[in-house]
């Protein structure tokens, strides 16, 4: 059985389908699709905290489909931007990951993650990337092994 590991970039999924299709990505869907190809090994989410309810609700619901949470505050800086990406965490977790697994798999559309691609490839293993086509970097369609683009089986109605 082939060994899969997975990282989610949450704020880029929720943004991307969001923006696109306004719905919201189908983390039940994306877990059976997963369930189909092998058996994961590893599956963690990467998400912001702002500390509202909702936010809880949603991250009980991934616990209870299978993944891990890795959370990290909310910063909103002195002249209004804000901060909060996982890039370097979800980075260093696939380097990790990628040696307990066939394939990992990415959910995520930011052209940053390339070079990790590329990267893991060079471990001799596969990498899929799950985003959404139209807002997915150009860079990291043509680094993963496979596109597997979100549409519709993969959004909720």
């Amino acid at each position: 059985m082939t060994k899969i590991a997975v990282l989610v970039d949450v704020q880029n999924v929720y943004y991307t389908t969001r923006d696109a299709y306004g719905k919201r990505f189908d983390y039940n869907a994306f877990w059976r699709l997963l369930n189909q190809s092998g058996t994961v090994v590893q599956a963690t989410a990467y998400a912001i905290d702002r500390g509202d309810e909702k936010q809880r609700q949603f991250q009980n619901i991934l616990r209870a489909i299978g993944f891990e949470i890795k959370l990290k505050p909310f910063i909103q800086r002195a002249d209004g931007s804000a901060k909060g990406d996982w890039d370097v965490g979800i980075t260093i977790d696939a380097l990790d990951y990628a040696e307990q697994a066939d394939v990992v798999v990415l959910v995520s559309g930011d052209g940053d993650f390339d070079l990790l691609v590329q990267k893991i490839q060079q471990k001799g293993k596969a990498v899929q990337v799950y985003g959404v086509p139209s807002l997915t970097a150009l860079a990291l369609i043509n680094a993963a092994c496979e596109f597997i683009p979100i549409e519709q089986g993969l959004l909720l109605n």
